[in-house]
């Protein structure tokens, strides 16, 4: 029997996608299931996004781009990180990637290896720790904690760098916990690492525009000071509702532009000429829709804290980014993964168990907002069903 090297016995997996296929697979067995489970919007994508892509292929833009990206591509995302930001970045900084992930990968490839600390967001977007095992590094968690609107705390991060340390990860608005990580504290920490020059950050912002309350969201490419060890990740999928699109792009230092350049070259090539063509539409056209996508997470975030407020054993707080609340549920007597996957098979409504994010993730289960109104009132209506009939 053949087998593969040890090191992929070491990835895990996106659970979400798992609970995904189960919800569809009881879909077309005839059940009536409601998915507050995966994470992505709703919205279809804006017409001048997909008419700019069909555009594209009528004329004539079939054949591969450069492993980095357009260079018109490239220019489309220093305007919008300008206008967001008001930080000035070369179009060689950045990369074009098929999607978030890719961005994920080549900075732990890069820097991760037997021996080497990578710190990363706990409960967090659960592909960072798998990376981590999978190049043979210590996944060291940060606490994402509630007592602190699952914002990363700068003291207890920085209490966990050592000379191990190679790369820090950071999400905020982040996934799935809401949070967002208010300035000072950013502040706090991008003085603290001032002592840590061997450390890299890796900063996930693909939720940047999502904040809500008068919060807002503050870059890492705000701070000159980090910029020669800063890799940000960002991209399409969840401003412009495009995650099938597969498009991405993150910005690199000088020093690593070249090495991720290069692993482009060796693993996906190139992104396709039309998905660019209709990322350049997507930030240089008109901006309703995702006004109104906004406007919806906005009330459906509202919503689905009341209604699971109203649930026996279950409390939560009005997260503040991104599209997902994160409600603890330790006080139903359930362990998190055998609620969610009871609430699928039995009351029809697809969740995601706190765990599938991190080790500190029992104890809560994740909540998409990405679904109308009604279905959250139906799905959340079934949950508390189940949980008042008092089932184990």
């Amino acid at each position: 029997m053949i087998h593969p090297v040890a090191a992929f016995d070491r990835i895990g997996e996106e659970n979400a996608f798992a609970v995904l296929a189960r919800a569809t697979e009881l879909a077309n067995q005839g059940r009536d299931i409601i998915n507050l489970g995966i994470g992505q919007p709703d919205f279809k994508t804006p017409g001048h996004i997909v008419e700019a892509a069909v555009k594209a292929l009528r004329d004539g833009h079939h054949g591969y781009t450069p492993a980095n990206g357009l260079l018109q591509t490239r220019e489309a995302v220093c305007r919008r990180t300008h206008f967001m930001t008001g930080v000035e970045i070369s179009p060689d900084s950045v990369m074009i990637m098929p999607g978030g992930k890719p961005t994920m990968y080549a900075a732990i490839r890069m820097l991760g290896e037997a021996g080497v600390d990578i710190l990363y967001p706990d409960p967090g977007f659960p592909i960072y720790r798998s990376m981590i095992e999978h190049v043979g590094a210590n996944p060291i968690p940060v606490p994402m904690r509630e007592e602190n609107g699952f914002a990363f705390s700068a003291e207890e991060t920085l209490a966990l760098i050592t000379p191990q340390t190679r790369l820090l990860i950071l999400n905020s608005p982040a996934n799935p916990t809401g949070g967002v990580t208010p300035k000072a504290e950013i502040d706090k920490l991008v003085a603290g690492l001032a002592a840590h020059p061997q450390v890299a950050i890796l900063s996930d912002e693909i939720y940047d525009v999502m904040t809500y309350d008068g919060e807002s969201h503050t870059s890492l490419l705000t701070y000159p000071e980090i910029r020669d060890r800063l890799i940000v990740l960002n991209g399409w999928s969840k401003t412009w509702a495009m995650t099938g699109w597969r498009m991405g792009w993150s910005i690199w230092p000088d020093s690593l532009i070249g090495y991720v350049r290069k692993l482009a070259v060796n693993c996906w090539s190139c992104v396709n000429a039309p998905s660019q063509f209709a990322g350049i539409a997507a930030i240089d056209g008109p901006q309703d829709a995702v006004a109104e996508m906004l406007t919806a997470f906005d009330r459906r975030r509202r919503l689905v804290t009341d209604l699971l407020n109203d649930l026996p054993g279950v409390s939560c707080i009005l997260p503040k980014g991104a599209f997902y609340a994160f409600p603890n549920i330790s006080a139903t007597g359930w362990k998190s993964k055998k609620l969610a996957s009871a609430l699928l098979e039995e009351a029809g409504v697809a969740l995601i168990g706190g765990p599938d994010f991190g080790i500190l993730g029992e104890g809560y289960i994740r909540v998409s907002c990405a679904n109308s109104d009604e279905n959250i009132e139906s799905a959340i209506k079934r949950v508390g069903e189940f949980l008042a009939a008092g089932k184990t």
